[in-house]
């Protein structure tokens, strides 16, 4: 009888040790993953990764590409826009790219290399990426999120679109500081008119023009958090930064006080003395009824053959463009 009780004791304290062993260590992995559980959550605040790197890897291209932040690496997908594939291993997709800027497919593998290398330089620096952590797919180990990436020059994509390396096409979001995306996709379009109208990138391929880049300035959109929301670099020995803005959060490109016409300073203003096509957007913004917004679109939809093609920029009808007109040229 005692050696039957001496096998169940030990029966019993061989299950409850591997129980045990087994509780430990699914705390250990939980312990491990929290910064991933809470980047995930599908929460509506921001995640701000500061002084991110690029890390050199075969599969980056324009659109896609690994990142560090402090300790940990990341694989980002832009929202909003897309750049040609750098290879032939997807005919489909490279097909309905060319199709798309009216180019063959060996021209669209082309202009997606170009779009890497844009990338890669553009890089180069310190940068700054905004997530919620949304799952971007993709074929790679890593698990890819979609993200909006400033560089010191502004958001990364306008500045691919601007340059004729990518379209207006993709996964859709609202970027800091806006309720929904459509400001950002029609400043997208009109960035992207720009670049065929100067025949750029995958735009003037054909013509010799791969690799000429705007000459004509543009304002890309900056992302700001609010004073009050600390953003945090990230240390070398952390696992992630992650740092929840509450909404709204400032856009230096997109916010601006109330666009009003009683301001004093700007009933002073001079008639018909600003030139539509060099004006800066301080210079802009002083027209009674151009706001940063405003002027950021105007700037975007450059050039312009005169002050009458005001009228094309969105969000100028006829009362705003009789309201704005005779300050310009």
């Amino acid at each position: 009888m005692s050696q039957i009780r001496g096998g169940r004791l030990i029966l019993r304290f061989s299950i409850f040790s591997r129980v045990g062993v087994s509780a430990l260590i699914a705390v250990d992995v939980l312990g491990a993953s929290a910064v991933h559980v809470a980047a995930r959550d599908g929460s509506k605040d921001w995640v701000v990764l500061e002084n991110c790197r690029l890390i050199t890897n075969p599969a980056n291209d324009g659109d896609s590409f690994h990142v560090s932040a402090g300790a940990k690496e990341y694989l980002f997908r832009l929202y909003l826009v897309d750049a040609p594939e750098t290879d032939a291993r997807n005919p489909g997709r490279l097909i309905e790219q060319g199709k798309y800027f009216g180019i063959t497919v060996p021209q669209a593998i082309d202009v997606g290399q170009a779009a890497k290398e844009f990338t890669r330089q553009k890089l180069s620096e310190p940068f700054t990426v905004f997530t919620h952590m949304s799952d971007a797919m993709g074929q790679s180990r890593l698990e890819r999120f979609y993200a909006f990436v400033q560089t010191n020059e502004g958001d990364l994509s306008e500045q691919l679109v601007r340059n004729g390396l990518a379209r207006a096409y993709g996964f859709k979001a609202a970027p800091p500081g806006l309720r929904t995306s459509r400001e950002e996709l029609v400043k997208l379009q009109q960035l992207e008119d720009l670049a065929k109208q100067e025949r750029i990138g995958a735009w003037g391929i054909n013509a010799g023009r791969l690799n000429a880049h705007s000459q004509q300035p543009s304002s890309f959109s900056s992302f700001v958090p609010e004073q009050k929301t600390r953003s945090r670099s990230a240390p070398a020995d952390s696992a992630a930064v992650v740092s929840p803005i509450p909404q709204p959060v400032a856009s230096s490109a997109r916010t601006s006080p109330p666009e009003t016409s009683g301001s004093h300073a700007k009933e002073k203003i001079p008639l018909g003395r600003i030139d539509v096509n060099t004006a800066t957007e301080k210079e802009l913004t002083t027209v009674p009824g151009i706001g940063h917004v405003m002027a950021s679109r105007i700037i975007a939809a450059r050039p312009f053959r005169s002050a009458d093609d005001l009228k094309r920029v969105s969000g100028i009808g006829e009362k705003k463009y009789a309201q704005v007109r005779p300050y310009f040229q």
